[in-house]
């Protein structure tokens, strides 16, 4: 990466019980620590609404233009870092904190049912876990505004979004613990993206070009 590049990170607003929610504390001092002289980090507060999160999502990939896009939520009742895969479009029917919830019970109407980040969750999941930490994978982010959310930046995003879920309780829900590995999960996957564009581009160099296409 020779050039300055945007991670955005977002967390979520008030929800419940969480008068100021641990996701968005969690982006707050990743905002602080970094990820690098390369990386400009930009945090975002999403409210939890279906309407607001789409249009600042959407505005989020437009503006800034994003290398990444890190949505952090809160697992409730968990004690582990869940680091999620896919997006699911459709059967969004729980009421947000306006009371409503999508009239079409989807995300982006005419959109896949689904959408797989272009990182490798597994493979990151298993990175981390060589240092003794609790991190796991999922392929489902629970049908609600973590969902949506992380399913609008995929699709806005070409894929190259994640979605983790931060714990409530345990060791991990203390910042000391828990910011660090947020750091090095967002280090890996970014890692993982560079190699991913180093690769495409050595195979690129290597395929002949068909000179009768050319003509």
């Amino acid at each position: 990466m020779n050039e300055r590049e945007a991670v955005v990170v977002t967390g979520f607003g008030p929800f419940r019980q969480f008068f100021v929610n641990p996701s968005w504390k969690a982006a707050q001092a990743l905002k602080l620590v970094g990820l690098g002289e390369r990386i400009d980090v930009h945090i975002k507060e999403v409210p939890v609404s279906y309407v607001r999160t789409r249009q600042i999502i959407t505005e989020l990939w437009q503006s800034l233009k994003p290398k990444f896009v890190v949505h952090l939520g809160i697992a409730r009742g968990s004690s582990v870092v869940i680091l999620v895969q896919t997006g699911k479009n459709n059967r969004y029917r729980d009421r947000d904190v306006c009371g409503l919830c999508p009239e079409s019970q989807c995300c982006i109407e005419g959109g896949p049912e689904k959408l797989d980040s272009v990182v490798n969750m597994r493979a990151v999941s298993k990175h981390v876990k060589r240092v003794e930490v609790d991190v796991i994978y999922s392929r489902d982010a629970g049908r609600y505004l973590c969902d949506f959310a992380y399913y609008c930046s995929l699709y806005h995003g070409q894929r190259r979004a994640a979605l983790i879920h931060i714990p409530s309780s345990g060791s991990l829900a203390s910042a000391d613990r828990l910011v660090p590995l947020l750091q090095a999960l967002i280090l890996t996957m970014l890692q993982q993206l560079e190699d991913s564009k180093q690769h495409e581009e050595r195979h690129a160099v290597d395929t002949p070009v068909d000179t009768i296409s050319l003509i």
